[in-house]
C-alpha cells in the first residue's frame, strides 16, 4: 500500500475520491489544489469532458512536510463516476491507502450513491484490501441544494463502520479540507508505527 523509500527518505500515500457520477468528486480536489500552497503541490492532472465528468482521474502530490526524518506525500485521485468506466475505476484502486467516499445528497440520486458504494466494495475485494481497516471518511456533499435526503437517512444507507462522516457544500469549499484532513488523520496513525 503505502510506498517507503528509504534512499529517499520519502513516504508516499495514495487517497481516492470515490462516488457517483457528478458527486462533487473532482470538484473537491480542484478546491484542495485552489487553497494549498504552491510549495507544497505538485502539477493537478485533469482528464475532464466539457461537462466536467473526469474522464480518468484527477492527481497530485500533496507534501505534507516529514515524520520522522521521512518526507510524507499524498496523491490524490479521483475515479470516474459514470457505470461503463468500471475498468477505470478499478485501475485506479490499486495500492490504496485510504479512500474518501464523496455521496451526492440529491434525493434523486440516492441509489446511484448505494450503487458506487457496492461498486467501491467489489473494486476493494478485488486487490484484497481489507475495508475494516482501511482509512475510509464518509462526505455527505452538496448539502445546500434543495431536494436533500436528511443526514441520518443518507448515514442509515450509506455508513459502513465508524468512519467520520462530513457534510459538505465542495463548490464553496465547505468540508472539503475538513475532509482532507479527516482522512490523512486516519492514514498517518499508523506511520509512526511502520517507521520503528
Amino acid at each position: 500500500m503505502s510506498f517507503l523509500n528509504y534512499s529517499t527518505k520519502e513516504i508516499n500515500f495514495k487517497i481516492v475520491y470515490y462516488g457517483p457520477g457528478l458527486s462533487g468528486k473532482t470538484t473537491n480536489i480542484k478546491m484542495i489544489y485552489d487553497k494549498v500552497k504552491s510549495d507544497s503541490k505538485g502539477k493537478l492532472v485533469s482528464l475532464a469532458t466539457e461537462t466536467e465528468r473526469t474522464l480518468f482521474f484527477d492527481f497530485f502530490p500533496l507534501d505534507l512536510g516529514t515524520v520522522k526524518g521521512y518526507q510524507v506525500k499524498f496523491h490524490l485521485y479521483t475515479v470516474p463516476g459514470q457505470i461503463y468506466y468500471s475498468s477505470s475505476r478499478k485501475l485506479i484502486m490499486k495500492g490504496v491507502d485510504g479512500v474518501v467516499f464523496v455521496a451526492d445528497s440529491q434525493r434523486e440520486r440516492f441509489e446511484a450513491n448505494i450503487e458506487s458504494l457496492q461498486d467501491m466494495f467489489s473494486n476493494l475485494k478485488e486487490y484484497n484490501i481489507d475495508f475494516a481497516t482501511l482509512p475510509y471518511v464518509l462526505q455527505l456533499n452538496k448539502r445546500d441544494l434543495p431536494n436533500i435526503t436528511p443526514v441520518n437517512e443518507m448515514m442509515a444507507a450509506l455508513r459502513k463502520k465508524d468512519e467520520p462522516v462530513i457534510e459538505s457544500i465542495s463548490l464553496k469549499g465547505d468540508g472539503v479540507i475538513e475532509t482532507l484532513k479527516g482522512i490523512s488523520k486516519l492514514i498517518m496513525v499508523n506511520v509512526k508505527q511502520k517507521l520503528k
